[in-house]
C-alpha cells in the first residue's frame, strides 16, 4: 500500500512521522500526506473523509497549516452516521475557532444535531457549542439550549449548562432567559447537573444585578440546605475524595454563597451557620480539606461583618502557616494580607508564626511574609518587630538582604517613637547591609542626627565603634565619616556622654585614620572619597595637631584620575596653605537642616519655586515644611521664610528675582540659549565665573558634589558682619584674585548720588567713584540711615546682579544702626560692567535686621543708577 495515499491508515501515517530522524524528514512526510489528503479532497472521496480528517488534526496538533481541511468538517458534521459527525465536530473544535467566517455556514446543522432524536448526537452539538460558540451562534442557538436544560438525560443537562456559560459571557443579554431555569437545575440530585447549575448561577449574578437579586432572594436558603446536606452526607464511594464527599461541590457552593452574601446583611446571616460548621467539621490533614477551607475563609471574609466568623477563618489561615506544604503557607499569607484590613487584631495573634515566615527557605514565602509583617507594624510593636527583623539580617541570604533591608529602614524611618532609638536602629543595619541600603536611606540619617544635638557625641562615638568592624560597608562609612568630620571634637573629648554609654579613648590622629582607611580603599567609590575629603578640610581646623598629616592625605589626592577628586584637593590643599584667616569661618558645623523640608522634597511634594514678590508675613506652625527655593535664593536667603512662594517656572527664576530681561537680544536670529543649573546662575551671580564640570555624584543638600559649592559660598551671610575678614573667600578661594585688592582711585570725575531706596523707617544713599583706568569698573559706597526711633541689630545688606555684572562686597562698618539718623552704617560695592556702554547698571537688594528683638524684612530693586555708569 502506499504509505501516502488517502487509504493510509492514520497509525501508519503516526509510525511513519515518528520514525523520522531529522526535521527536515517529518517535514517532508508531512507535506507528502498532506498533498495526497488534497487530492482526496478534490476528488471528494466520502469514504476516507473521515480518516483524512483525523489524520489532518494530528498534523494540526504538530504545528502544520491545515486550513485546507475546514470543509471537509463541515461535510462530515452533516453526515448522519454518528461516528462521521463524531469526527467532525472533533475536527470543528480543533481546526477553527470563534474567528472563523466558515462558522456560519455550521449553524443550521448544529440547530438540527441540537434537536436530534438520538442523544449522543445531542451532546456532540453542546460539546462543540460549548467550545466554539460565538455572539452570532449563541444569538441563534440558545433557545434550542435552554430547552436542552430540561431535557430528560443528566448527560445532556449538564452539558447543557456549561453550553449557558459559554452562551451568557458572549452575550450577556441573553441572562434573563436562563434565570429560572438555573434556579432549577439547583434542586438537582446528581451531582454533575448540580455543580454545573451552581456554576451557572454564579456567572449570572456575575453578569447579571436582576439575576444576583433574584437568587439572594430566592436560592439562599436552598442553596445553604444543599451545602449542609454534603456536609453530612453519608461515605459515598463516586463522590468521595480523600474521605470527604465531593470537594468540588463544596468549593463552588461556597463561592456562590460568596457572590450572594457580598453586601448583602440578610443573605450573609442566613449563611453564618454553615460556614462556621465547614470551618470546624472538615478535615485539614488532606489537600482536599484545605481546598475547602481556603474557599470557606475567602467566603467568610467576603460577606459581610461577623467577628466570630472572623476570627474563627484567620486562625484558621494561622493554622495554615504550619503546615509542611509552601503552597498552603503561601496562600495562608496573600489571605492573611487580604485580612489585616478587615481585623488587624485578629491577625496580629500570629505574629510570631508569620515572623517565621520571614526566616523561611522558600523565597515567595520570605518576601510574602516580610509584605505581611510591615503591614502588621505599628506604634505598640514596632521595638520587637524591628528587632527580630535585625536579628535576622544578620544571617539571612544576600539575595533577601536589599528587600529586607529596606522593609526594616522603612519601618523604622516611619514608626519611629524617638531619636534615640531612630539612630541605634539605622546604625546597626548599616552595619550589617550597609552596601544594600538605598543612598535616601542615609541622607534622611544625617538630616536627622544633625537635627538631634543631644546626640552627636554619642552617635558620632557610636559610629566609630560600627566602622571598625564594618569597614566594607559603604553607606555606614559615609554616614561615619561625614559625622567625625562634623563632630570630631566630641569624638576626642567624649562630650556629650550618656548614662548608657562607657568612656572611650580615642585620639584626634585615630580619628583622622578612619577617614585615611576610607580614602584609601580601593573599594571606595567617588561619593565616599569626596565626604572623606570634605571631612578632612574640617578636622584640618579642629585638630591642629594632625593638621600635616592632613595635608598629606590630600595632597596625595591631587594625582587622582578623577577629575572631581583632583579638584577637591587642589581647592582644599590651597584653603589649608593659603587662607588660614578664612578656614575656620569655611568648615564650621553645617547649619541644621529642616526635617519636615528634607521630607518633603524626598516625596517630591514641595515645588522647588522662588518667590517674586514680597509677600506679607505668615507665620508656619512647627513642623509644617516651608517651600523649597531655587539654589540661587536658598543661598542668598532671598526668599523670605515666612511668605508663600507662588510657582514661576524654573528657566525664569532669576528674571523675576532680578526683575530684568535676561532673554537673548533677538529673537530672530534662530538660536535659543540653553538654561543654565541653578548652579551656573549661582557662579554668575556671584561673579566666580564659569563653573567646574559637573560630575555623576548625587547632590544631596548637604553631601556630595555639591559640598565643595556649599563650603566656598556658605560664609557670604556672614562675610556682610564686620567680624569678617577684609576679604571675600570666594574670590580667594579661586586663586583668581588678589588676598587683599588694592583700593581703587578716583578718576577725578564726579557722579550724582541717589537714594537707592527709602521706606518710612529705612533710607540707603548711593556714592559713586570709578577706578582709574577702568571705565568697567564702579566703587559704590552705600550709606544706611535710621529714620525710626528704634534701635537695628544684626543688621545685613545683601544684594544680587544679573549675570552681565560682577558684584564683590566689603564687610560692612557695623551691624547696629542707631536712631532717628544719630549715626549710619557704610558698606563698599564694587562693580563690575562687562557690557558697559550698552546696559546700564541693575541691582535687587534685600535688607534685614531686628527692631525690638523681632525680625525685619525690607526688599527693592534699584534701577535709577546714572547710565554713564
Amino acid at each position: 500500500m502506499n504509505p501516502f495515499s488517502s487509504a493510509t491508515r492514520l497509525r501508519d501515517m503516526i509510525r511513519a512521522i515518528r520514525s523520522c530522524k531529522t526535521a527536515a524528514e517529518e517535514r517532508a512526510v508531512v507535506r507528502k500526506e498532506c498533498a495526497a489528503i488534497r487530492a482526496s479532497v478534490s476528488e471528494n472521496d466520502p469514504d476516507y473523509r473521515h480518516r483524512n480528517l483525523a489524520k489532518l488534526m494530528f498534523i494540526h496538533m504538530l504545528g502544520y497549516p491545515t486550513h485546507f481541511g475546514q470543509m471537509e468538517c463541515l461535510k462530515l458534521i452533516a453526515s448522519a452516521g454518528f461516528p462521521e459527525k463524531r469526527i467532525g465536530y472533533l475536527g470543528l473544535m480543533l481546526l477553527l475557532d470563534e474567528r472563523q467566517e466558515v462558522l456560519m455556514l455550521v449553524t443550521n446543522s448544529l440547530k438540527q444535531d441540537l434537536n436530534h432524536s438520538n442523544q449522543y448526537i445531542v451532546g456532540l452539538a453542546l460539546c462543540a457549542l460549548g467550545n466554539i460558540c460565538s455572539a452570532e451562534m449563541a444569538r441563534d442557538l440558545a433557545p434550542e439550549v435552554e430547552r436542552l436544560l430540561q431535557f430528560r438525560d443528566p448527560n445532556i443537562r449538564k452539558k447543557a449548562a456549561l453550553c449557558c456559560i459559554r452562551i451568557i459571557k458572549k452575550v450577556p443579554d441573553l441572562a434573563e432567559n436562563f434565570i429560572n431555569p438555573a434556579a432549577a437545575l439547583l434542586k438537582e440530585k446528581h451531582h454533575g447537573v448540580l455543580i454545573t447549575g451552581v456554576q451557572l448561577c454564579t456567572d449570572l449574578c456575575k453578569v447579571s444585578a436582576e439575576a444576583l437579586e433574584y437568587f439572594r432572594k430566592k436560592c439562599t436558603d436552598s442553596l445553604v440546605k444543599v451545602l449542609k446536606d454534603v456536609v453530612n452526607s453519608s461515605y459515598a464511594p463516586e463522590y468521595d475524595v480523600s474521605g470527604i464527599t465531593d470537594p468540588f461541590l463544596h468549593i463552588r457552593l461556597l463561592r456562590l454563597l460568596r457572590v450572594l452574601g457580598q453586601g448583602d446583611a440578610d443573605a450573609s446571616d442566613c449563611m453564618n451557620d454553615i460556614l462556621a460548621q465547614v470551618a470546624t467539621k472538615t478535615e485539614s490533614n488532606k489537600n482536599a480539606g484545605n481546598a475547602i477551607l481556603y474557599e470557606c475563609v475567602e467566603t467568610i471574609m467576603s460577606i459581610e461583618d461577623n467577628s466570630g466568623l472572623r476570627v474563627l477563618a484567620i486562625n484558621i489561615l494561622g493554622r495554615f502557616l504550619s503546615n509542611r506544604d509552601n503552597n498552603i503557607r503561601y496562600v495562608a499569607l496573600n489571605m492573611l494580607m487580604k485580612a489585616i484590613t478587615v481585623d488587624t487584631q485578629a491577625v496580629q495573634r500570629h505574629r510570631v508564626t508569620i515572623l517565621e515566615c520571614v526566616k523561611d527557605s522558600d523565597a515567595s514565602i520570605r518576601k510574602r511574609a516580610l509584605e505581611l509583617v510591615y503591614l502588621l507594624v505599628n506604634e505598640s510593636n514596632v521595638k520587637p518587630l524591628t528587632k527580630e527583623l535585625i536579628e535576622y539580617l544578620e544571617v539571612s541570604d544576600e539575595e533577601f538582604k536589599g528587600d529586607l533591608t529596606a522593609k526594616i529602614c522603612s519601618i523604622v524611618e516611619k514608626f519611629s517613637p524617638e531619636k534615640f532609638w531612630y539612630i541605634d536602629q539605622m546604625l546597626k543595619v548599616l552595619s550589617e547591609a550597609g552596601n544594600f541600603v538605598k543612598d535616601e536611606v542615609w541622607h534622611a540619617l544625617i538630616v536627622v542626627i544633625s537635627n538631634a544635638s543631644n546626640l552627636h557625641g554619642y552617635t558620632v562615638r557610636s559610629l566609630y565603634r560600627a566602622v571598625q568592624t564594618s569597614v566594607e560597608q559603604e553607606s555606614l562609612v559615609r554616614v561615619a565619616v561625614w559625622c567625625i568630620g562634623e563632630y570630631g571634637e566630641m569624638l576626642v573629648n567624649n562630650a556629650g556622654m550618656l548614662d548608657i554609654e562607657d568612656p572611650m579613648t580615642v585620639t584626634e590622629s585615630d580619628a583622622v585614620d578612619v577617614v585615611e582607611i576610607a580614602i584609601k580603599r580601593h573599594t571606595s567609590d567617588l561619593t565616599t572619597r569626596a565626604m572623606c575629603l570634605i571631612a578632612l578640610l574640617k578636622l584640618s581646623c579642629r585638630f591642629p595637631t594632625c593638621s600635616q598629616k592632613i595635608k598629606d592625605i590630600i595632597v596625595h589626592c591631587k594625582g587622582s584620575l578623577v577629575l572631581e577628586l583632583q579638584q577637591r584637593s587642589i581647592e582644599f590643599n590651597s584653603i589649608i596653605e593659603k587662607h588660614q584667616n578664612i578656614r575656620s569661618a569655611l568648615v564650621e558645623r553645617m547649619p541644621v537642616l529642616d526635617e519636615a523640608t528634607y521630607s518633603g522634597r524626598r516625596a517630591g511634594s514641595l515645588p522647588a519655586t522662588v518667590s517674586t514678590s514680597p509677600g506679607p508675613a505668615l507665620n508656619l506652625p512647627n513642623g509644617v515644611a516651608k517651600p523649597t527655593a531655587a539654589p540661587l535664593v536658598d543661598l542668598l536667603d532671598l526668599s523670605s521664610d515666612e511668605a508663600p512662594a507662588p510657582s514661576s517656572s524654573g528657566g525664569d527664576f532669576l528674571q523675576d528675582l532680578l526683575g530684568v530681561d535676561l532673554s537673548p537680544a533677538s529673537s530672530q536670529s534662530g538660536t535659543s540659549q540653553a538654561q543654565k543649573s541653578g548652579t551656573d546662575v549661582l557662579l554668575d551671580l556671584l561673579s566666580i565665573g564659569s563653573p567646574p564640570a559637573q560630575s555623576n555624584l548625587s547632590t544631596p543638600d548637604i553631601l556630595s558634589s555639591s559640598q565643595d559649592n556649599k563650603i566656598s559660598v556658605g560664609t557670604l551671610e556672614r562675610l556682610s558682619s564686620p567680624s569678617a575678614q577684609a576679604s571675600s573667600p570666594v574670590m580667594d578661594l579661586l586663586d583668581g584674585f588678589a588676598s587683599n585688592p588694592p583700593v581703587p582711585e578716583d578718576n577725578g570725575r564726579a557722579y550724582p548720588s541717589i537714594v537707592a531706596f527709602e521706606s518710612s523707617s529705612l533710607r540707603i544713599t548711593f556714592n559713586f567713584s570709578k577706578p582709574h583706568g577702568n571705565p568697567q569698573a564702579t566703587l559704590i559706597q552705600a550709606t544706611f540711615t535710621n529714620k525710626s526711633p528704634n534701635v537695628y541689630t544684626d543688621f545685613i545688606f545683601q544684594a544680587a546682579v544679573p549675570k552681565f555684572l560682577q558684584l564683590h562686597l566689603d564687610p560692612a562698618s557695623g551691624n547696629t544702626l542707631p536712631a532717628s539718623d544719630n549715626e549710619s552704617i557704610t558698606q563698599t560695592l564694587r562693580v563690575t560692567n562687562s557690557q558697559h556702554g550698552k546696559k546700564s547698571l541693575v541691582m535687587r537688594m534685600r535688607i534685614s535686621y531686628k527692631m525690638n528683638n523681632k525680625d525685619v524684612l525690607e526688599e527693592g530693586q534699584i534701577n535709577n543708577f546714572p547710565r554713564e555708569l
